[in-house]
């Protein structure tokens, strides 16, 4: 008898599919289980195709090519459909996939196997049956679905391990994991879960030439199922003693293979039998593959935020050593994007003098060039502060350098050839990598007997100053333009004293702009950090022992904490680090404390009743900077922030406004502010003095209505408690003071 007789008389028939021409080849039973004649014919794809299930054709699709790419058996159940769409019967079909070559040299493969009737299960009968689709396969797909969107989240290589380990597999769920790397000739353990530790010590250094099931899916790349012990012994029998101590008794190997690369394998351990049916199989295949491009992706993450961190340690220096009766704290955060490398630095240098320079700037642009150019800048503003040079001429000649780094760069002859090898390679440059580039730059020499400060600003934020009682002033400083845009430009400076208690901040942009906020919106939030007692109150404890009663003084290190995560806030569900991802541009601070009696970096002991100290500004506006009037009004209205009476408030503001204004028009010269508030809250006393140059003394003007000056000394005398002008060597001060006037009792603060 004939094996096609035999065959049909089981009910199973033959065919064989040829993929690389699209035709199928069925035998008289394989043809009728089809619902065709029953006799032998050659049928073009689309034909037999069409008598599928359409959900069982994709689902037998992805059967087979991961049967071609195990080398195994393809088995699936498909139901068989009428002209009219109706289920005419259920059959299994077993194949085995053969490749096979073209004339022109592609690989391709043809499928020989069989197909065979399932008898439905009676009414009444407990016989077991699963449908094609059921509830196992949504189990599957939800499972798959969640798997990818949490391994494609994972940051880290230990995040993909975490996540890894609590997959759990609809119907067999793995109890033990492990994932193989290659190194060269050899095999290691990346990450393990399940066993205990020091169980992968026979693993983490395996020849890949070991007879072991890892280390032969690396080499091969193509997957190793072991449904029994009695597989693993027969198949892998040196390494058999070192699986059996774990009391498993299935194993699946899987290549962890990416762009054709086998990078590692895969283990999953059971302890309950599992037969690795095709859906099983094709379940670790998909999650195998998800998992290997995971661990490419952490492990290029990881490079990258390995190579941040060292370009960001080698440009950012450590602050020197501690300076006696000063308190110094930094922090730079890199942009989100890229490399997280950018173009904001800071530096702390030692003088010739036996002074200290603090330097703060900011490069233009986010990207590794500004990272180059920051670097280089860095060395020669240093360069330049070690030859004993003064702040001005620092920046002067750290302009200089810029402006002719960046035109050698324009001008560089291989840059421009494109540094390529092909035609049109100099079209594909990138002009930003051209272009000029300026930075800005905060330059303050101090003086740590005194507290004297000597600042030099090139196009920079202002620094802001927390004084002792707690409120933050801007201090506005004469400035030049930007770094690198006039070679030749003078920077101007400012002197002012940083008195006892008091703490200095610099800061570039990405501090105050950073999460949609403009310079004035940008400052009213760090001012709410800076004044507030938080940073004291974490810092600050009681010792206990000997030490009680005396008051340990909090870092100013807590503060510059602060200051960062008032920009980026509190940690997102998305993100696994203290901060969330807020870094639109970079960000560097640097705060500067001089160690005294009060609270401003709450250096130094406190009395039982400590007085309220001085509240003190000082600022100076020239001929050709008329505008900074404006900041001159603001500096005042600042100091008086917590003042009782608005009104008075105003009248400070008006009566500064009108003195400076005038010195400025009736003057050659330029207008010194001194604003100053002693006292307790609720009882101060505010003094303001503007010096300038000229002899001549304000006089009463009687101007008529339609006028537009002369009521200066009108106003001081409806406004100010007293007033006067106090001639000098060269020229003369006129002042005014006001009293503070509390509404009510309860409105003193004390």
């Amino acid at each position: 008898m004939r094996t096609e007789d035999v065959l049909a008389a089981i009910a199973t028939g033959l065919w064989r599919w040829d993929n690389a021409s699209g035709t199928v080849t069925l035998d008289g039973e394989a043809a009728r289980l089809l619902g065709l004649p029953a006799e032998p014919v050659v049928l073009p794809e689309v034909s037999v195709r069409s008598r599928f299930h359409p959900v069982d054709w994709n689902e037998i699709n992805g059967i087979v090519n991961l049967a071609v790419a195990e080398g195994t058996l393809a088995e699936a159940r498909l139901r068989i459909m009428d002209v009219d769409g109706r289920v005419l019967r259920t059959v299994r079909s077993r194949s085995k996939p053969l490749e096979s070559r073209s004339a022109d040299g592609r690989v391709d493969y043809e499928l020989i196997g069989t197909i065979q009737e399932i008898a439905e299960p009676q009414p009444g009968t407990t016989a077991a049956h699963t449908p094609i689709t059921g509830d196992w396969r949504r189990s599957r797909e939800a499972f798959l679905l969640d798997a990818g969107r949490a391994l494609a989240e994972a940051r880290s290589t230990a995040e993909v391990l975490r996540v890894a380990a609590s997959l759990s597999m609809p119907g067999f769920s793995p109890d033990g994991l492990a994932v193989f790397g290659v190194a060269g000739d050899r095999l290691s353990i990346i990450g393990h879960h399940g066993h205990d530790p020091g169980d992968e010590e026979p693993f983490t250094d395996m020849l890949l030439e070991t007879d072991y099931p890892a280390a032969e899916v690396a080499r091969t790349g193509r997957a190793i199922y072991l449904a029994t012990p009695e597989d693993y012994k027969r198949r892998f029998p040196a390494t058999w003693p070192l699986a059996q101590r774990f009391d498993r008794v299935s194993w699946a190997f899987l290549p962890l293979t990416v762009a054709g690369r086998t990078m590692g394998a895969w283990m999953a351990a059971f302890k309950h039998p599992a037969s690795f049916s095709p859906d099983e199989r094709s379940v670790l295949t998909t999650v195998a593959r998800m998992l290997a491009q995971a661990l490419q992706r952490a492990g290029v993450a990881e490079s990258e935020r390995e190579l941040t961190t060292g370009l960001q340690r080698s440009m950012m220096p450590q602050l020197g050593p501690e300076i006696p009766g000063m308190q110094i704290a930094a922090r730079y955060v890199p942009t989100g994007g890229g490399l997280q490398v950018g173009g904001d630095w800071y530096d702390m240098i030692p003088l010739p003098s036996g002074r200290f320079a603090l330097v703060i700037g900011d490069v233009q642009g986010h990207d590794v060039r500004a990272a180059g150019l920051m670097g280089q800048l860095r060395i020669a503003v240093r360069a330049y502060a070690s030859e004993g040079h003064r702040p001005d001429a620092v920046l002067s000649r750290a302009s200089r350098f810029l402006a002719g780094l960046c035109a050698s760069q324009e001008s560089d002859p291989y840059e421009a050839a494109g540094a390529g090898t092909g035609p049109g390679a100099g079209a594909e440059v990138d002009a930003d990598f051209q272009s000029p580039r300026f930075a800005t730059c905060l330059y303050v020499e101090c003086d740590p007997k005194t507290g004297m400060l000597e600042v030099a600003r090139a196009g920079h934020p202002d620094p802001a100053i927390r004084m002792t009682d707690g409120t933050v002033l801007m201090r506005p400083t004469a400035g030049g333009l930007p770094l690198g845009i006039v070679p030749d430009t003078d920077y101007p400076t400012t002197r002012f004293t940083l008195e006892p208690g008091e703490t200095m901040m610099l800061c570039t942009d990405g501090l105050i702009e950073t999460g949609g906020h403009d310079l004035d919106t940008g400052w009213a939030r760090l001012r709410a950090v800076l004044e507030s007692d938080t940073h004291g109150s974490v810092g600050a404890h009681e010792p206990e022992g000997p030490a009680a009663g005396r008051f340990e003084p909090p870092h100013l290190e807590r503060l510059a904490d602060l200051l960062v995560q008032a920009v980026h806030g509190p940690s997102s569900h998305h993100t696994t680090g203290p901060l969330a991802d807020r870094r639109e541009d970079d960000i560097a601070v640097v705060l500067l404390c001089r160690e005294g009696e009060g609270d401003g970096c709450a250096c130094g002991t406190p009395p039982a009743h400590p007085a309220r100290p001085a509240r003190r500004t000082v600022l100076t506006v020239a001929q050709d900077e008329p505008e900074r009037i404006a900041g001159a009004r603001r500096q005042v209205r600042e100091l008086l922030h917590d003042w009782a009476d608005a009104d008075q408030v105003d009248s400070a503001v008006l009566m500064v406004s009108e003195i400076v204004t005038n010195v400025l028009l009736h003057t050659d010269g330029d207008a010194l502010l001194v604003a100053e508030a002693v006292g307790e809250l609720g009882a101060r006393r505010l003094r303001v003095e503007v010096a300038d140059g000229s002899d001549e003394l304000p006089h009463k003007r009687h101007p008529g209505e339609m006028s537009s000056s002369g009521r200066g000394v009108l106003l001081m005398e409806m406004l100010a408690d007293t007033w006067g002008v106090d001639p000098q060597g060269e020229g003369k001060s006129i002042w005014f003071e006001l009293h503070e006037q509390s509404k009510t009792g309860a409105d003193q603060v004390l």
